[in-house]
């Protein structure tokens, strides 16, 4: 046995014993317990004290994160060697915020030259746009950015714009992912061709969706602009320039095969962000996340914000077989961190092979889904409160969700007031007794009160987590964000596998382009499944 083995081994053995005490009880046993578990982070605050573990169960937890070399880990991601072990790449997401002249390097090669001329091209961009020196063919400045990508080429540009952008925005950012026509008929409707420009952010620049939305955002164009006009109005974001020129656009910003998709907001994949919100707020989101990256070099682990957060995923998923999260934000601008977090988390590790090919010997990344908070507590709450699955619930809270001066009171009170009370009930519950008590206090009959009380109770001892930001400023939403990437690479290193492949997502997308083929046949292919093939032919009717 290994020692890896070993120190999994104590943490189920630790965690089934947690079992038999309550959340409320460890408080009671416990005293440092909130002192231990409430981290300061870049200015985020976290509190694990709802967690089911124990102090013991919390020390396994650490001792298995020191077994598996997690700060040796952390340390060659920052190096720039090949954690990527799959594709033989570097990982380098850090050296997109890190500041000017960084000595990050890829595989042994400096990046911080290159990355500091894309930044520079970046803010010149952003800067003469928004000031009207950058205009589109016909000499009229740009009201709208149409930014065209999809998975991290969509989701992470898309969750910052809407958790920072102004109530008025001077220059607004539509998004189109979805290859449905629809998509882009809803962004392109109402706009101008000589204000519009369009964005086109694809690594390859041969992604299937975000080219055929391309190509009809161009056609749009073409309807009002001549070819050479058009150009100024065709940005293309990619790591293969020479295939965007060659597509039409007009001008490329470039980013390196060491940025994943789902790590590159960092990167000119937000170029149509920092452009509409000007390169000063872009900045400090780079800021705030470069903060997170030093607290995640410099803590202790057991101040460690990414690993605690990572630490007790993997207690939940290993130690108590529980294979769901939920994130509840508690803020309308973060209402798409759950999508952002769906692709973060479930295509880094959701694998079911490890590093070196292996079969996994653990469960890995569980299901992750949620809803913004009070619309999530209107619908899946029910089951996460009174089901029979215990599912554990992070709640992001932030404390002043709008730039407006006002009394809390009166204010954002109300919003995170819910946060707390619905962490508080998941952990506290309700015994069928103090159901049938209020039932009883209430006027009801003593066979009316047995009769409820069942349905009135609530289990209780439900883990949750709760993340707090003084405010959603672009510091804030920056940390956070970089805090989310450092704890699924943790969780990976945990797992033994690779957080930075996604060869899951390859076998659809060649089947695809069979099924089409077949459709251009006109006739399902000879050898294709019955049910399929079926589906096929009612389609095509």
């Amino acid at each position: 046995m290994t020692a890896r083995d070993q120190a999994l081994s104590m943490l189920r053995a630790v965690a089934q014993k947690d079992a038999a005490s309550r959340i409320v009880h460890q408080f009671a046993i416990d005293p440092g317990r909130m002192q231990r578990m409430g981290v300061e982070a870049a200015g985020l605050y976290v509190d694990l004290s709802k967690q089911s573990w124990s102090a013991e169960g919390f020390e396994a937890a650490l001792d298995l994160a020191r077994t598996c070399d997690v700060e040796g880990r952390r340390d060659a991601l920052f190096a720039g060697e090949a954690v990527n072990n799959t594709e033989g790449r570097a990982v380098l997401h850090p050296a997109l915020r890190a500041a000017e002249g960084s000595a990050f390097a890829a595989l042994g090669e400096p990046v911080a030259v290159e990355v500091d001329a894309v930044r520079k091209a970046m803010a010149e961009f952003a800067t003469d746009v928004g000031s009207g020196a950058e205009t589109g063919g016909t000499k009229q400045p740009f009201n709208t950015i149409i930014h065209i990508g999809i998975g991290g080429s969509d989701l992470g540009p898309r969750l910052l714009w809407q958790a920072l952008k102004p109530l008025e925005p001077t220059i607004q950012v539509r998004f189109v992912a979805n290859i449905d026509p629809r998509d882009m008929a809803e962004a392109l409707s109402g706009l101008d061709p000589e204000t519009t420009l369009v964005v086109v952010v694809s690594k390859t620049f041969t992604t299937q969706e975000t080219l055929a939305n391309a190509e009809l955002a161009k056609a749009w164009l073409a309807e009002s602009l001549s070819p050479k006009r058009m150009a100024r109005h065709l940005i293309g974001v990619t790591a293969a320039p020479d295939k965007a020129e060659a597509w039409g656009c007009g001008r490329t910003f470039g980013f390196r095969d060491w940025v994943g998709g789902r790590y590159s907001l960092w990167s000119a994949v937000s170029l149509s962000v920092a452009v509409a919100l000007g390169w000063d707020v872009f900045e400090r989101v780079l800021d705030g996340a470069r903060a997170m990256d030093a607290h995640f070099l410099e803590a202790d682990m057991e101040r460690n914000a990414p690993v605690l957060l990572a630490l007790a995923q993997a207690y939940n998923v290993e130690g108590r077989g529980r294979q769901a999260r939920t994130v509840a934000p508690y803020a309308h601008g973060l209402r798409r961190l759950p999508a952002f977090l769906q692709q973060l988390e479930m295509e880094s590790n959701g694998k079911g092979v490890k590093r070196d090919g292996s079969a996994v010997d653990t469960a890995t990344g569980p299901v992750v889904f949620g809803e913004p908070g009070t619309n999530g507590q209107h619908a899946f709450f029910q089951q996460i409160h009174q089901g029979p699955i215990v599912i554990p619930a992070e709640f992001v809270v932030v404390g002043h969700t709008s730039d407006d001066a006002m009394d809390a009171r009166e204010g954002d009170a109300p919003l995170w007031s819910n946060a707390l009370a619905q962490a508080q009930a998941l952990m506290v519950g309700k015994t069928a007794a103090e159901a049938r008590a209020e039932l009883i206090a209430a006027g009801a009959s003593e066979a009316e009160a047995d009769r409820l009380a069942p349905h009135k109770a609530f289990p209780g001892d439900r883990p949750s987590t709760t993340i707090l930001m003084d405010a959603l400023s672009p510091e804030a939403v920056g940390a956070l964000l970089a805090l989310y990437e450092h704890k699924t690479f943790v969780e990976g290193v945990i797992w033994d596998i690779n957080s930075f492949d996604q060869w899951g997502v390859e076998l659809g997308k060649v089947l695809a382009k069979a099924v089409l083929k077949d459709v251009g046949a006109g006739e399902p292919s000879k050898g294709l499944d019955p049910s399929t093939a079926e589906l096929m032919k009612r389609l095509m009717v």
